[in-house]
């Protein structure tokens, strides 16, 4: 317990520290995004936590799987219940060419919260899938194909159920996040151990 005391009391001041980011973005987020950001932030203070002080801990195959598929539930609520029941009706928005939005949101003509918040979460919320996916996987044929599969997926059903935009952009922003993951998958193995 005391090696997630300091790490939850930091967690929970950058939370806190961050209300006045999640008063706008609560117009258009399901309110399950705050305690999705909260494991986020955890995870990454813990992990620099047992990183610099050369720790490990050590998870059942059980557990990490019963967290990844909470975290992958929360993550399509996030996805596909906006508050008010948001619909992005016929008319919404299709971007088929690459880095259009992308341009748009370090434009500065986007609300500087939104486009943070839609480029950062874009990346930051794939890196868990990809550091799952590397893992276990050393073949690099599905480690490029599985990302954009799935995503393609969750754009095109956003898309036909009218609960977001079909966007290029978003696309190659959640693989950017899939390959972090990779990246960081050697970083996390030095720390987190798993037993069976």
């Amino acid at each position: 317990m005391k090696k997630h005391a300091i790490p939850i009391i930091f967690s929970v001041s950058i939370l806190l520290l961050m209300i006045p980011i999640y008063q706008p973005l609560a117009t258009y987020l399901h309110p399950l995004v705050i305690p999705v950001v909260f494991f986020c932030v955890y995870v990454v203070v813990f992990s620099i936590a047992l990183f610099f002080r050369k720790e490990t801990v050590t998870f059942s195959v059980k557990t990490l799987s019963t967290g990844l598929g909470i975290y992958t539930l929360s993550l399509l609520v996030l996805l596909f219940f906006r508050p008010n029941e948001q619909d992005y009706g016929a008319a919404h928005n299709v971007n088929l060419v690459p880095f259009s939005t992308i341009s748009l949101f370090l434009s500065g003509n986007a609300d500087p919260l939104v486009a943070f918040y839609n480029i950062a979460a874009n990346i930051v919320l794939f890196v868990p899938f990809g550091i799952a996916l590397k893992w276990k996987r050393r073949n690099w044929f599905l480690l490029l194909i599985a990302p954009v599969l799935a995503i393609s997926l969750i754009e095109l059903t956003q898309h036909l159920t009218n609960r977001g935009s079909l966007d290029i952009d978003d696309l190659l922003l959640n693989t950017l996040g899939f390959f972090i993951g990779y990246l960081l998958t050697p970083v996390f193995k030095r720390i987190i151990k798993i037993s069976s």
